[in-house]
């Protein structure tokens, strides 16, 4: 039996009591590391010690250092170096010409996060235009390292993952349903347990593990499409400017047009759009907070740079 005619079995129309349950460790534990991401954030200048971080975080300075090795895998030192303004700039540097590379390579192979093969299969003008009407999507929250995420899925492929903070299940879920109003939602975590177990595993698999590629469906406009494609080819512990994506799929004069198109990306992480910044190497927009898109930046970085 395949994944569509497991969901038609169990098609429902989503309720409140779906958005409840308890979090997820790794969710617990992101939302501490949130509390003392922003506080490193209002106090960069001043580059808190580890013991006040910790302690605006609820936490002993051991425990803290616990939590960030059982997050990441590096030291909180480490860590909080990466979350400063000065790395996102030092991201920036050089990276136009990985971005110029992978582009002018034509795009043609499956995009790369890790050990993760994606291939990403464009919805029909007929599903777009209709709404998602005759889609049936699978959908669940789950434990995440970033907190609870959202993740939507058909037989096709993942069609979307979401981010949500404590309190915010139904009003991410209506985000992303307005996406695909017309489609019927399944309430289904065993359906999308497996899908995130892929994307984030509790241990890193090694290469070879599953060379089976994760599809990625995904609706949108022709430039859309561009833009996305760019972003899978943005090295993981990397990021680019939108001047630099604007000045490769059409022209440098596009970057508003290129920063909507990023901000429309219905598969957060998997399309990295996290791995864009202002020129000025500001984080600019994130559609699911600010903060997080900096955990993910340096949680990125950390694990690029960890020894082998």
């Amino acid at each position: 039996m395949d994944m569509m005619d497991t969901v038609m079995d169990s098609t429902i129309s989503p309720h409140a009591e779906y958005f409840g349950g308890p979090e997820g460790a790794r969710a617990r534990d992101y939302a501490r590391l949130a509390q003392a991401i922003r506080y490193i954030e209002d106090h960069r200048e001043s580059q808190p010690r580890l013991d006040e971080v910790a302690a605006h975080a609820g936490l002993s300075p051991a425990h803290f250092q616990r939590l960030f090795s059982r997050w990441v895998g590096v030291s909180p030192k480490a860590f909080l170096k990466l979350l400063t303004h000065a790395h996102a700039r030092a991201l920036l540097a050089g990276q136009a010409s990985l971005l110029d590379a992978a582009l002018d390579s034509g795009l043609s192979g499956p995009g790369r996060l890790h050990d993760l093969f994606l291939t990403v299969e464009a919805m029909t003008p007929g599903e777009v235009k209709s709404g998602g009407a005759g889609l049936t999507l699978a959908w669940g929250f789950h434990d995440s390292p970033f907190g609870d995420c959202l993740l939507m899925a058909n037989e096709r492929g993942v069609t979307g993952l979401a981010f949500a903070g404590p309190g915010e299940r139904a009003q991410v879920f209506e985000d992303m349903r307005r996406r695909w109003p017309n489609a019927v939602y399944a309430h289904r975590p065993d359906v999308t347990g497996p899908l995130v177990d892929r994307i984030f595993p509790a241990v890193p698999p090694k290469r070879g593990d599953d060379a089976s590629p994760l599809s990625l469906l995904v609706g949108g406009t022709a430039f859309q499409h561009r833009v996305w494609r760019a972003l899978l080819e943005i090295p993981p512990g990397s990021a680019v400017s939108y001047s630099d994506i604007a000045r490769k799929v059409c022209t440098e004069k596009a970057v508003r047009a290129v920063g909507s198109a990023v901000g429309r990306n219905p598969i957060s992480w998997l399309i990295p759009c996290h791995r864009v910044l202002r020129q000025s190497a500001a984080l600019g927009g994130y559609h699911w907070g600010l903060t997080r898109k900096r955990a993910m930046l340096a949680w990125e970085a950390a694990r690029v740079s960890e020894p082998a």
